[in-house]
């Protein structure tokens, strides 16, 4: 289930793409299908091996083309291992408002982003988030768990002044937002209640058939109920100075 739309945010073979924050890797996996240089990083140990397993079995399975490559490695965030201007591409799903430190965390993105490069943020929509918050505090009070609700127009705000230039937002997950509001309404590690069970049944089959009729209905409901807020934003090319001929000091 991908958050970004590949179709607003273009990946040419190639691209060296870093997903921060990679999870279970579904973001970088996709990246890797369409031949691109995948770095997948994460500070959970576990989940990298697991994404590093499943790189290795997309490449004997031949998923992937001729000349795409793909990395699993711990990392923080807040301290890249990577050289300034190291990437084309830099992806960030649903990890922001997780790092207290949001604009450190955009600012090290912005260094390793290569001038003309493209990143893509999401993050849960305020409104759906609202709703999870007040029902179940469970829900956002945990360790590790969401620490902020941002509206769309803080995002935007914050990714401009990190110096980035927004081109592009819409919602996604229409079909997500009922789910999470019954897992809260039940209890948020009670997966026994039965409109909770009936629920994941429909996203599952959902997710594996790709019915017409939830496409249909997900992308009419997204503008009103999207579980995730996506926006993309491009790093500028910084002006050219002119160096001074001795001519042009005289």
């Amino acid at each position: 289930m991908l958050t970004v739309d590949f179709s607003r945010f273009p990946l040419a073979p190639g691209d060296r793409v870093l997903d921060l924050g990679c999870g279970a890797g579904r973001h970088a996996f996709e990246c890797y299908r369409r031949g691109a240089q995948v770095v997948a990083l994460d500070q959970n140990a576990e989940e990298i091996r697991e994404v590093a397993k499943w790189f290795a079995a997309m490449k004997e399975a031949g998923e992937a083309p001729e000349g795409a490559t793909a990395t699993a490695m711990e990392g923080d965030a807040l301290a890249l291992p990577f050289p300034d201007e190291s990437f084309d591409v830099v992806i960030i799903s649903e990890v922001m408002e997780h790092i207290p430190d949001d604009k450190g965390v955009l600012a090290e993105m912005v260094r390793v982003l290569k001038p003309g490069g493209r990143i893509a943020i999401t993050v849960p929509r305020y409104g759906p988030e609202k709703v999870c918050w007040a029902l179940s505090d469970a829900y956002h009070e945990v360790e590790g768990g969401h620490i902020r609700i941002y509206r769309a127009d803080e995002l935007l705000a914050k990714i401009r002044e990190a110096g980035l230039k927004p081109y592009g937002t819409h919602h996604a997950h229409a079909l997500h937002s009922p789910y999470w509001w019954l897992k809260c309404a039940f209890g948020v590690d009670n997966d026994k209640a039965l409109p909770v069970r009936a629920y994941h049944k429909l996203l599952v089959w959902d997710i594996m058939k790709k019915p017409l009729a939830t496409r249909v209905a997900e992308q009419a409901l997204n503008p009103l109920i999207g579980k995730s807020f996506v926006a993309y934003a491009t790093k500028p090319h910084l002006p050219k100075i002119a160096e001074k001929t001795g001519a042009d000091a005289t």
